[in-house]
């Protein structure tokens, strides 16, 4: 089912410069990528995916969402499992895809002949969500037994949601994409011939011939990432997974400014010998964390003036009240948490309730990066 698009505005916020591979130790690192600068990173695979999840949810009609939402799982699978296109595109999802084991098995069809199939895992919410998608009546009707989509209109939606995000339009082709699955899983120290039997590459690099894996060796390993990979995505409370995007280096401490998944920008500051000790550089991909009681709320839509760097704007969640402290869960608009522990005293002056409107502000001093 073909379809025609409104025309699409280019999110702002994305530092669009393809990210080169952060250099360190690992048995995975070992493994050169040619033009691994030409995909795109992990931060940018994700904005990628929020571009296609509104672009399936900004639809009117009923029968092109549903059209839309086989192109999103299209986009899924190969994000998620490295596949190729005609692999996708083959798969018989009532069959192949098995929610249990959270699995997918590419190569029973008449696709590619000559090899034997092979079982590559997935994050455990895209199984669920594929289940839930599989289990709709409007959407299984659409869908038939097989994804059954023209290849080139595949293409075609593809560069236009990469160029929705501001991204070069080859870079969110399917090749691209599958490229970008494998440079995303060697930087991640995932061993070289896991990601080989992952890709269903039939010639191994000769590094690989000094690590066996078998089939369990390679779920584990597999399962283990995609656990990490998982917990980087719904962003723990407190925890904001991104890239860093400039560091401005002083005498004695060093400014850090890294974008989130979802496009926020945060600050932090941190000593020089920090710096050289985590080997940070931009581009290099970490973990922002900070304390309940270093976050600051305050009411209201307007944003507050103040000192403080870091400012994020979103809506009580959830609020639990204690004896001695009150604790508020903030939420912004990519889902992420953000909990924030006050005195109950100071919770009853702030009067604040459940869907209220509310600032999250922090200072750089208070954030800590962390490395995987």
């Amino acid at each position: 089912m073909d379809e025609r698009d409104p025309q699409d505005t280019k999110p702002a916020g994305l530092n669009n410069r393809p990210v080169p591979m952060p250099e360190g130790a690992g048995h995975a690192r070992i493994v050169a990528t040619p033009d691994a600068s030409r995909c795109l990173d992990t931060v940018q695979l994700n904005r990628l995916e929020q571009t296609f999840r509104q672009w399936v949810e900004g639809a009117a009609r009923l029968d092109v969402r549903l059209s839309r939402k086989r192109i999103l799982l299209i986009f899924l699978l190969i994000r998620y499992t490295g596949a190729k296109l005609n692999e996708v595109l083959a798969l018989n999802p009532f069959q192949d895809i098995d929610a249990d084991r959270q699995s997918v098995v590419f190569s029973k069809t008449d696709v590619t002949p000559d090899r034997a199939p092979r079982e590559v895992q997935m994050p455990e919410s895209l199984s669920q969500e594929i289940q839930a998608a599989l289990e709709d009546t409007a959407f299984k009707q659409s869908l038939g037994s097989l994804f059954n989509v023209d290849p080139g209109h595949v293409r075609r939606k593809f560069y236009e949601r990469a160029d929705a995000c501001g991204f070069p339009k080859e870079l969110g082709g399917p090749d691209a994409i599958r490229k970008a699955r494998a440079v995303e899983l060697l930087q991640n120290n995932v061993p070289l011939p896991v990601v080989q039997r992952i890709l269903g590459h039939s010639t191994p690099n000769l590094t690989a011939a000094f690590v066996s894996f078998s089939d369990e060796d390679i779920r584990q390993v597999t399962r283990f990432f995609m656990e990490k990979e998982s917990h980087r995505k719904t962003s723990a409370r407190n925890a904001f997974f991104g890239k860093i995007n400039a560091i401005q280096k002083g005498d004695i401490q060093t400014k850090v400014e890294l974008v989130t998944i979802g496009g926020y920008y945060l600050t932090t500051v941190i000593t020089n010998d920090s710096l050289a000790r985590l080997g940070l550089k931009a581009g290099t991909l970490v973990t922002a964390e900070v304390k309940a009681p270093w976050v600051v709320l305050q009411k209201g839509d307007e944003e507050p003036k103040c000192s403080a760097e870091n400012k994020f704007h979103g809506t009580i969640d959830r609020i639990i009240k204690g004896k001695v402290t009150t604790e508020y869960v903030v939420k912004f608009s990519d889902e992420t948490e953000l909990c924030s522990v006050v005195t109950s005293d100071s919770s009853r002056r702030l009067d604040l309730h459940e869907n209220d409107p509310v600032w999250a502000i922090f200072n750089s001093f208070s954030v800590v990066l962390h490395l995987d």
